[in-house]
């Protein structure tokens, strides 16, 4: 597989990282840590006149018609400024109601998220319970030509303000996700506080929440579990964006910071451990960005590509972060520096659609299947 990017893919990633440096540089990100809303609108709106809302929605609801590999891109680089905002989240129910729904349902819903006008966001994990199909408790109870949905979700990302949210609950005839007006009577949306501070997580209530039956989404498990691989690969590339900089601060903090006369980059056990930090990241690129390319190439090995680029980082964003902060000493500790902010996200980041476990487990399952099939 060619990993080298192409000239507009180069480009996207080049034009993103300069929308986020001019836009969202780390004080804008400092002076959001405190407040409730979701998203800074300015950014939002640009972000959206860039395309990155509509970047992977198919064209004719107005969206670019990319594939899992672009956002891959911009999502790197929104984890690298540990940009806030629901790009991620949309992009996820994006594709999920561009594959899943009905033709009427993608024509109420598409164009609305493709030009950033509405967002949405996916209630999956719950409380208490993995982040796997088996650990979903939610209800979805048929009714007449309705749904009667109940049940807790926790850590939506960005449900204060969106639009929609992509609900996953057990329906008598198996796990089935439903496509949620925020606003219906019996949603009730709390924000929590968490370890991240730089994105905003909810826990969302659903008591006898009635939609209508066309807004459930084609297909079952199986579909779930890709959309679940979908959001991983996401996940991973955030990671990689935060590794990235964690390394690249590192490096030049060593370069600069003396001990007896001499940059504490020069001792050998200071060069090891950046080495280990590089590795660790080239590794996580060159996994996340093939999970990516086989996923648009739908190639046979799509779910274990998935399943090696999440366990893969899931355990390398945590490791490069710690040992980002033993480098940096006790200044990392400190709130002025912005090192602790990206060891947040790392942490978050490890547990986020599963973590490493979870995902080691299933690549395991996966190949057992694989070899029982030769």
């Amino acid at each position: 597989m060619n990993f080298e990017l192409s000239e507009e893919q180069a480009m996207l990633r080049e034009i993103s990282r300069e929308l986020l440096s001019d836009h969202a540089p780390i004080g804008v990100v400092r002076s959001w840590l405190d407040r409730d809303e979701d998203v800074d609108p300015k950014l939002w709106r640009l972000a959206a006149e860039l395309g990155w809302p509509g970047l992977a929605l198919p064209e004719q609801y107005g969206g670019a018609g990319q594939g899992l590999t672009e956002l891959v891109l911009v999502a790197e680089e929104a984890g690298r400024a540990l940009a806030r905002g629901p790009f991620l989240s949309t992009a996820i129910v994006g594709h999920a109601v561009a594959t899943g729904a009905t033709a009427s349902l993608q024509a109420a819903t598409l164009p609305a998220l493709a030009d950033g006008s509405a967002w949405a966001t996916w209630a999956f994990a719950e409380p208490h319970a993995p982040w796997t199909i088996e650990g979903i408790r939610a209800t979805a109870r048929p009714d007449g030509r309705a749904i009667v949905l109940d049940g807790a979700k926790t850590a939506v990302q960005d449900a204060g303000g969106a639009r929609w949210l992509l609900v996953t609950a057990q329906h008598p005839d198996g796990p089935a996700s439903f496509l949620v007006d925020r606003n219906s009577p019996g949603v009730t949306v709390r924000h929590t506080r968490t370890l991240d501070q730089t994105r905003a997580f909810y826990e969302v209530r659903l008591d006898g929440v009635r939609v209508p039956a066309g807004h459930r989404l084609d297909g079952g498990q199986a579909e779930i579990q890709r959309l679940l691989d979908y959001a991983s690969v996401l996940r991973c590339a955030d990671s990689l964006g935060v590794m990235q900089y964690l390394l690249d601060l590192t490096v030049e903090y060593t370069a600069v910071r003396v001990q007896f006369d001499r940059p504490i980059g020069s001792f050998q056990a200071v060069k090891h451990a950046c080495a280990d930090m590089a590795m660790l990241v080239h590794g996580s690129r060159a996994a996340t960005y093939y999970a990516a390319m086989a996923a648009d190439a739908a190639a046979e090995d799509t779910a274990r590509a998935a399943c090696v680029a999440t366990s893969y980082t899931s355990g390398s964003v945590g490791d490069v972060a710690e040992t980002a902060l033993q480098l940096h000493g006790g200044i990392g500790f400190t709130w002025e520096h912005d090192l602790h902010l990206y060891l947040r996200r790392a942490k978050a980041d490890r547990v986020l659609y599963g973590d490493v476990e979870i995902h080691r487990d299933r690549l395991c399952t996966l190949l057992q299947q694989t070899s029982a099939s030769l």
